[in-house]
């Protein structure tokens, strides 16, 4: 079984890995509480070292609240976009 991606899926797939996502910068497609620029404050690591990284902290950068998501929403371009737009 061969898997098709599409050029756009497979360039954000190479440029988000979980362990180079700390402090990288995300602009919210739709404001979150009217917060649309967001920081990853903080990678949260497996309680197992051999386990895959899932979640990471996001921090709003004017109101300072942070939440935690599953990093790979992050490749979801109908909700983030890398960088500060």
């Amino acid at each position: 079984m061969v898997k098709i991606i599409s050029a756009a899926l497979y360039s954000v797939m190479n440029r988000i890995s979980p362990k180079k996502l700390l402090l990288s910068k995300w602009t919210a497609v739709h404001p979150i509480d009217k917060q649309k620029h967001f920081l990853v404050s903080k990678v949260i690591l497996p309680d197992e070292p051999l386990q895959a990284i899932e979640f990471i902290e996001i921090e709003s950068v004017y109101s300072k609240q942070s939440s935690q998501i599953p990093w790979r929403e992050l490749m979801n371009s109908d909700q983030w976009i890398q960088g500060w737009k």
